[in-house]
């Protein structure tokens, strides 16, 4: 796909960086999450506070040049169907046999180097979350890869998806429902106005012992 022009920053960027609205039916917009819905469509940057800004604005109106109108609940509206694309895909990843739960095989899985990314849920308590931060610092000192962590989800909410039970900290394996697991958890990561630690990060902290065309 070719760049898009975000209508609040007027920026050009790759699709993957930017949300894609359409209009439907009843003239209201809608976000088109995987970017499958039919129709004209028009590109905001993929984090809330756009969203909320081209709302506000009335910026899909000008978009779309017609009298559209954007749910009051737009912002939280997006933050859900990111949040259940993820959830969705965690379950998928399950399924494949690619996630494991508990604290000692999240690390486990860590310093083998087989996990892709590392959950965190809400309620995860500091020392358990430390300990996990430990062996994803001594896997980039050992020239591994950069694992990124995530606190995104309640314990229930990652429980219901994965299908266990005080599930506190998990980690999602290498592989193809792994690679989609993370980039859906990117998107909604930053969406939310947050990022994965990069490597450089990740290296130095601690001590590793403990926008083209509008519319188209």
């Amino acid at each position: 796909m070719s760049e898009r022009t975000c209508i609040v920053t007027r920026q050009v960027g790759e699709p993957e960086g930017l949300l894609r609205f359409v209009v439907g039916p009843d003239m209201s917009v809608v976000p088109d999450i995987r970017r499958k819905l039919p129709g004209r469509g028009c590109w905001v940057t993929a984090e809330r506070s756009f969203v909320e800004q081209a709302a506000k604005k009335n910026l899909f109106t000008r978009a779309f040049k017609a009298k559209v109108t954007s749910p009051d609940d737009l912002g939280e509206m997006v933050d859900r169907l990111l949040a259940q694309s993820v959830l969705g895909s965690l379950g998928l990843a399950r399924k494949a046999g690619q996630v494991v739960m508990g604290a000692a095989k999240v690390e486990a899985s860590v310093r083998s180097g087989k996990a892709m990314l590392v959950l965190h849920a809400n309620e995860a308590a500091p020392d358990g979350v430390r300990k996990i931060d430990q062996a994803r610092r001594w896997v980039v000192y050992q020239d591994g890869p950069s694992i990124p962590a995530y606190k995104l989800f309640s314990e229930a909410e990652l429980g219901l998806a994965i299908g266990g039970t005080n599930v506190i900290h998990a980690a999602v394996l290498a592989g193809d429902t792994g690679k989609a697991v993370l980039k859906r958890m990117v998107a909604l990561d930053r969406y939310r106005g947050g990022s994965p630690e990069d490597r450089t990060m990740l290296a130095a902290t601690g001590d590793h012992d403990d926008a083209a065309e509008d519319t188209e």
